[in-house]
């Protein structure tokens, strides 16, 4: 990429060549933006054309009133590259996690086989239009086949993440009122077997799960109630290859996923057919550029937004190559990440700030013997990124010549509304870029009115809204209306974030506006903190939180983790000068915490709230869905003995 004065511009070959690389879409997109989503919605497949494209009664909305369309039609038979063209290509490579197993390919066509397939065998089950099924698989070829086959049969697919415990998976279960939940006998996680039959037993009690379809994946030995519990192979084995698309209405439901949280019951947010289906295909075709030879790896597990997004639809809708894997990123070595993206010849690579930073932790030395020649552009998910895990990411995997695009979006928005297009750019480090073409995005100030440049404030959505946004939370409209509607008006989406712009009207996002620090009337943000600290040399990850203070109200507290040889006071004083240089004295922490891991989501995101509550007293939550649990009592720890 080319660098003027701290922005990052993609080269004139890659401008040259992207779907989009004239700022003029954005014009067009803010000129009338329901045109501009019409105009894309043509481009899909449809049984029938909407009669009305956008329809506002505050705070509800519709799209495309009165079409008539199903995901998979656009996927496969009604593709928009031709089905000839694409249906001997491959759409989908399996990597498992052990070394010494075989990867697995499917083509398009193979794949609507099997889609087929299993949507006839859900049929003979008595699964029918609008009956929810769960899902709660591995990394398997399975779960894409599960979802597309859901789809397919206007059945309603609710994913759990498969490394959730039993008793969050229940509560899913029971949110989404499941009939059927599809699980395998277990899968390779860090070169063990992890026993999910037996999970998944646990977390259909108190369900409304009827059957259980088990996928065959470690073959090992696992309870098993006949009649009830169904083998995959052998439930599609006689079944038919060919499966007519059930004719979904715009409106109509297409898929339920929950939204994590520390306490308190799971969101069930509702996404429906037609508006997902054009934003899913228009936001991976300008974002990652997709074009016919590409091979996407999003590492996101399925279990979330971005997995059903950017590793299931919108790659297949655009007619490329996706890729999943079974393992962990960094196992059985560390640079088993680059061998997979040697190995398939990877030409987008899409990844969390956390993965970022754990490989760099492990060093360039690593990576000496990978060029990475085929990727061509790299993408950032799932929290804001700092300066210094998005310059060895362009750097050292990108070779300072792939776009690298940082995305902002959430469970809700169902696809990504905030970036760089790769052909037109700027690239900022820790800035996000600008809004997806044909969004009206504003950032608040408490009062409701627009903040200047440089101001941080609410990060907010405004009408007409986008497509893909959610419609509601499942059975609780209450919920839908005082998380997303009461901050400001019922025509104001409240994300729940905190950004400022800069003068050329780039976003950062600085995060979620619960963990915006006041300090003394001031506003900080724990994300500007972490920045800074992370610029240490010797930290590879911090999570700052406030907590109360009877003279400022708020006062920052540091956790960060390092494991150096150091003077621990030297260290911290070092620290403590890095938040003066890069914030001022305003910010500086009133206590830093040594500690060996923080507490994440299974998706790697820090959860900050459990780190705060643990100095207000407040209940920690359930922990059992954390991938690391046992941190907390080692923080807890800390903060007594220091």
């Amino acid at each position: 990429m080319l660098k003027k004065g701290g922005l990052y511009y993609p080269t004139t070959r890659f401008k040259n060549k992207a779907w989009v690389n004239d700022r003029k879409i954005y014009k067009e997109g803010e000129k009338n933006p329901v045109k501009f989503w019409e105009k894309l919605a043509r481009e899909l497949f449809w049984f029938k054309k909407w009669q009305k494209p956008f329809e506002h009664t505050p705070p509800y909305f519709k799209w495309f009133l009165g079409g008539k369309i199903n995901i998979t039609s656009s996927i496969f038979e009604g593709s928009p590259q031709g089905w000839d063209k694409i249906k001997d290509k491959t759409a989908l490579i399996w990597e498992p996690e052990p070394t010494d197993q075989p990867s697995r390919i499917f083509t398009y066509q193979d794949l609507f086989s099997l889609v087929s397939q299993f949507a006839n065998a859900l049929k003979k089950l008595g699964i029918k239009k609008g009956d929810r099924v769960g899902i709660y698989l591995p990394m398997v070829p399975e779960i894409i086949i599960s979802m597309l086959a859901c789809a397919r049969i206007g059945a309603v697919h609710t994913v759990v993440f498969s490394a959730y415990s039993s008793s969050a998976l229940q509560i899913r279960l029971q949110g989404s009122e499941a009939k059927i939940l599809i699980t395998a006998d277990g899968y390779y996680r860090r070169g063990k077997i992890i026993n999910l039959k037996q999970g998944a037993d646990e977390g259909i009690k108190g369900t409304k799960i009827e059957r259980v379809i088990v996928v065959k994946r470690a073959v090992n030995e696992i309870p098993w109630q006949k009649g009830k519990d169904l083998w995959w192979d052998e439930l599609i084995k006689d079944e038919n290859t060919k499966c007519e698309a059930e004719i979904m209405d715009s409106e109509d439901l297409l898929f339920l996923l929950a939204t994590s949280g520390s306490t308190g019951r799971p969101k069930q947010i509702v996404h429906n057919c037609g508006g997902y289906t054009v934003q899913a295909y228009w936001t991976g075709k300008w974002i990652f550029d997709f074009h016919p030879e590409d091979i996407l790896w999003c590492t996101s597990d399925l279990g979330w937004i971005t997995g059903h997004s950017y590793t299931c639809y919108s790659p297949l809708l655009n007619g490329i190559t996706t890729l999943i894997f079974e393992g962990a990123p960094d196992f059985p070595a560390p640079d088993r990440w680059a061998k997979i993206i040697e190995e398939h010849k990877v030409t987008i690579f899409y990844t969390a700030p956390t993965a970022i930073r754990m490989f760099e932790r492990y060093g360039t030395e690593i990576l000496k013997d990978y060029k990475f020649e085929t990727l061509r552009l790299l993408g950032s998910v799932g929290e804001p990124i700092d300066e210094g895990a998005w310059l060895w990411y362009f750097n050292e995997v990108g070779k300072g010549r792939c776009p690298l695009v940082d995305t902002w979006w959430q469970t809700e928005t169902g696809g990504i509304l905030i970036t760089s297009l790769p052909g037109i750019g700027p690239f900022k480090p820790t800035f996000t870029g600008l809004p997806f073409p044909g969004t009206k995005f504003d950032i608040f100030d408490d009062e409701g009115k627009s903040c200047l440049p440089g101001k941080e404030g609410n990060l907010v959505l405004l009408p007409p809204f986008t497509p893909g946004l959610l419609r509601g939370v499942y059975k609780n409209p209450e919920k839908y209306l005082e998380t997303y509607w009461s901050q400001y008006s019922k025509e104001t989406y409240f994300t729940s974030d905190g950004a400022f712009k800069d003068e050329n009207g780039l976003i950062r996002i600085i995060g979620r506006v619960d963990d915006v620090i006041k300090v003394a009337g001031h506003r900080v943000a724990t994300g500007e903190l972490e920045n800074a600290i992370n610029k240490h040399p010797e930290i590879s990850e911090s999570a700052v939180v406030g907590i109360p203070d009877e003279i400022k109200g708020e006062v920052p507290v540091a956790f960060i983790c390092y494991t150096g040889a150091e003077n621990l006071e030297h260290f911290k004083k070092e620290v403590v000068e890095q938040i003066r240089k890069e914030i001022g004295p305003i910010a500086l922490p009133k206590e830093i915490y040594l500690v060996e891991d923080l507490p994440k989501t299974r998706s790697g995101k820090i959860m900050r709230r459990i780190l705060k509550r643990l100095f207000t007293g407040e209940e920690l939550g359930d922990l059992s869905t954390l991938a690391n649990p046992e941190s907390v009592e080692g923080i807890k720890q800390k903060i007594k003995n220091d």
